[in-house]
């Protein structure tokens, strides 16, 4: 079916879209030895790619070690500089239509060894896969990336109904070579893994702000000084056996019911939505964001996130 990520000879990838994620992991492969063509038809998007690719070359690698791979990446603007990769990774906006466009495209163009991955971070895997033919979505799969691409380890690796073991087992391997921790999310639903928690967590988080229980800074401390910093060490169900079962139950008998448990979004969000409070990206969310702040805090957790990531790794290599 395809090269194996083990042999000597690195896969030979295609990245379509050249935004933040696609030029973070076009940085990534390229870094770490794999040929890499970087493919984004619209004006301009290559050229912003390819700034963005420095900087981040910069801060992981030596001068040469970015040159090097420097001379493994390829950008292009048409769809067909993918035709001759092993492995081709979608990071383009998440519109499913457009997703769709893509990969039948691409089916099209690529051999059938080829396995065809998407980056979405929430769409279904099997609504996107059937824009490609029923022996392609063999070797069609999720491979939902974390933001900043180049700093978060995990990567969920999503089987589509059809998704056939070797295809799952080869963008492992191929991520695993590339310094990264994929997991195999065995059912394709919505948001994945990641998704699903994050968002009980925030719901639960919005609906206490929303009923005057704390303040935003307030919950964000209780978050990042007691859950937050053992979550980097221990998942919610390894911490349950750290616990004990038997107290979790006695706790969720009675606190279950009291739980945030809508169903659509808080009227607290979607006022702030109409608004145009929509984070740090619009200067207000939660907290206000002026410009020069927001930069300096964004640079400043992602060398954080980076040095967390690496310690952690390192600590768990001991």
């Amino acid at each position: 079916m395809t090269t194996s990520a083990a042999s000597s000879e690195p896969p030979r990838l295609a990245i379509i879209g050249a935004g933040s994620m696609g030029s973070g992991l076009a940085a990534l492969f390229a870094l770490r030895g794999f040929p890499v063509v970087l493919v984004d038809p619209v004006e301009g998007a290559l050229a912003r790619a390819d700034a963005a690719i420095d900087r981040q070359l910069a801060a992981l690698a030596t001068p040469e070690q970015a040159r090097a791979a420097r001379a493994r990446l390829v950008p292009a603007t048409a769809q067909a500089a993918a035709a001759q990769a092993e492995l081709v990774i979608e990071a383009v906006p998440e519109k499913l239509e457009l997703k769709r466009r893509i990969f039948a495209e691409l089916d099209a163009l690529c051999p059938q060894r080829t396995v065809l991955a998407t980056n979405t971070s929430g769409l279904s895997v099997n609504a996107i896969a059937v824009a490609v033919s029923p022996e392609r979505r063999k070797r069609f799969v999720g491979a939902h990336f974390f933001s900043p691409a180049d700093v978060i380890p995990l990567v969920e690796v999503v089987r589509g109904d059809s998704t056939d073991e070797a295809s799952s087992g080869f963008v492992m391997d191929v991520l695993r070579q590339a310094g990264k921790r994929p997991v195999l999310v065995r059912r394709d639903i919505p948001g994945f893994i990641a998704n699903r928690i994050q968002h009980a967590l925030a719901r639960e988080a919005i609906s206490l702000l929303e009923k005057g229980v704390a303040s935003a800074a307030d919950i964000d401390e209780v978050v990042r000084w007691s859950l937050g910093i053992r979550l980097a060490l221990t998942g919610p169900l390894e911490q349950r056996d750290l616990n004990g079962i038997d107290v979790h139950h006695a706790i969720a008998s009675y606190l279950y019911a009291d739980l945030e448990n809508r169903t659509t979004p808080a009227p607290l969000m979607a006022g702030m939505v109409e608004r145009g409070e929509i984070g740090a990206k619009a200067g207000q969310g939660f907290y206000p964001w002026p410009a020069e702040q927001r930069e300096r805090h964004l640079a400043d957790k992602s060398q954080a996130l980076t040095e967390l990531a690496a310690w952690l790794q390192q600590r768990e290599a001991q």
